[in-house]
């Protein structure tokens, strides 16, 4: 098993807007995200841990601005939070290991899904692709990706 760690390299690596979103709990512009439209097979990882989040098949179309997922991979690498700012009380989503702010979770996702909507900042992820999954040390996780 691997371990997952927030290190001080890692931030250092960061992109200002990475660094804005997942260690100032910040939130990309709507629409902007480099993953948003991204429908290729593969896991999204935490871009500051390498932790694995979410895989593209539970990834959907919301409108929301963001990409959506219908679940996490493991839900011991999601920390849920109350987020009660903005005037409105949320669900605050972060990396377990990391701890990078991810995003939120909302109770309008799919029905036939379980009824949930991730909708993550693409900043707070690295896409690793179904190819490179193995040589990357995540094919524990290949039965979670659709065929390509």
């Amino acid at each position: 098993m691997s371990t997952y760690t927030k290190s001080a390299d890692a931030i250092a690596k960061l992109s200002p807007e990475q660094f804005h979103v997942t260690q100032e709990n910040g939130t990309e512009r709507p629409g902007s995200g480099e993953y948003l439209d991204n429908k290729e097979p593969g896991i999204y990882v935490d871009i500051v841990s390498g932790e694995p989040l979410f895989a593209s098949t539970d990834k959907y179309e919301s409108g929301c601005g963001w990409p959506s997922f219908t679940k996490p991979i493991e839900t011991t690498h999601i920390t849920e939070l109350r987020d009660a700012t903005l005037g409105m009380v949320r669900t605050e989503v972060r990396s377990t290991h990391g701890d990078s702010h991810l995003g939120h979770v909302f109770p309008d996702g799919p029905t036939d899904r379980g009824g949930l909507r991730y909708c993550i900042n693409s900043a707070s992820l690295r896409f690793v692709h179904r190819d490179a999954m193995e040589a990357e040390g995540y094919g524990a996780y290949l039965d979670q990706v659709e065929d390509i």
